[in-house]
């Protein structure tokens, strides 16, 4: 019986720990596992797993190195969304140093295959509002927002590693959502969102849309990733795409939802409610969803196209209304 060895960065977070208990539950027996996680993660929930614990940082190449040594192959789904403008220069480090320093890390101890976990925002975005694709380029105005940029710049360092002989799938999910109620680290600020609005207490919606996608597809996306993506190829991980408008509607078709009547958002309200969002972050020195720069994306209708990773990964996506029922429930 064959039996495999990998590693997984950000496995105490909300997709690393999904991906983590996908691996355990389909290769039962066959697998050996590293959770990589930071000093300060509070691992409680991986002490009860069949997984060996490696404290180490992004920022510590010599640490990643002895995380990832002797293993086949690495997750890394490790990483920072913030989209306010304090956290730029830590978006940097994290997502684009720390993912080098992965690469370096993975080079070095002869890994074979990396899984990294990009974003639909490390994606080009369309002009005329078709769907994007892995192929879209990257746009002028994208790097003016320091979560795309980072992405982005993350993303020519998987293709880095792959001319210097490493084997790199990239996937972009969408905005991730749903809780796996198995999994107590199944916790997001997207779910908290959408809660928000079941709950009647967030009825203003942006104009725009974009690509949203269950945790748990996402999970399996990597693992479809792992043993049939191309190496240097990206794959669009979106489910469903919807405007928000839409997704205010799915949300008031819920038993019990006490969304009301949906409130386009101002222009000047909008511009007040992202710098109170800038400042909250500065007070509090922590990312706040709402920012000026996530109030200016959300505004834009964008939408994904994700033929690829179900012709080439063979993914079957969830139903939305099933995703959504995970939160509420």
């Amino acid at each position: 019986m064959q039996k495999f060895s990998v590693a997984i960065t950000g496995a105490t977070g909300y997709i690393g720990s999904q991906v983590l208990l996908a691996l355990l539950s389909r290769f039962s027996g066959r697998i050996s596992c590293r959770a990589i996680v930071r000093q300060s993660s509070d691992c409680a929930f991986l002490e009860s797993l069949p997984v060996e614990i490696i404290r180490a940082d992004l920022l510590d190449p010599l640490a990643l190195q002895e995380a990832v040594s002797g293993m086949e192959t690495v997750f890394h789904c490790a990483g920072l969304i913030s989209y306010t403008k304090r956290y730029r220069n830590h978006l940097y480090d994290i997502n684009v140093i720390g993912t080098r320093n992965v690469v370096n890390a993975c080079l070095a101890g002869k890994v074979k295959r990396l899984v990294m976990t990009s974003s639909i925002a490390a994606l080009g975005v369309t002009d005329d509002g078709s769907l994007s694709s892995e192929t879209t380029s990257f746009k002028d105005w994208q790097r003016r927002n320091g979560y795309m940029e980072a992405k982005h710049l993350a993303e020519l360092e998987g293709q880095r590693g792959v001319a210097e002989g490493l084997e790199v799938v990239l996937l972009n999910p969408g905005v991730v959502i749903g809780i796996d109620r198995n999994n107590p680290a199944s916790v997001s600020s997207s779910n908290d969102v959408v809660r928000l609005i079941y709950e009647g207490k967030l009825p203003f919606c942006p104009s725009g849309g974009t690509g949203f996608v269950d945790v748990r597809d996402v999970a399996e996306a990597h693992i479809e990733g792992w043993e049939k993506g191309i190496s240097g190829e990206r794959y669009v991980i979106v489910g469903r795409n919807l405007s928000f408008r839409e997704l205010f509607e799915s949300i008031r078709c819920i038993a019990g939802s006490r969304t009301g009547t949906v409130i386009p958002i101002p222009k000047v309200a909008g511009l007040i409610a992202g710098i109170g969002g800038e400042l909250w972050s500065l007070l509090l020195n922590a990312p706040s969803f709402i920012s000026l720069e996530s109030l200016r994306l959300s505004s834009k209708p964008v939408s994904y196209d994700n033929n690829r990773s179900v012709g080439e990964l063979g993914l079957q996506y969830r139903e939305f209304s099933e995703t959504l029922k995970t939160i509420i429930a």
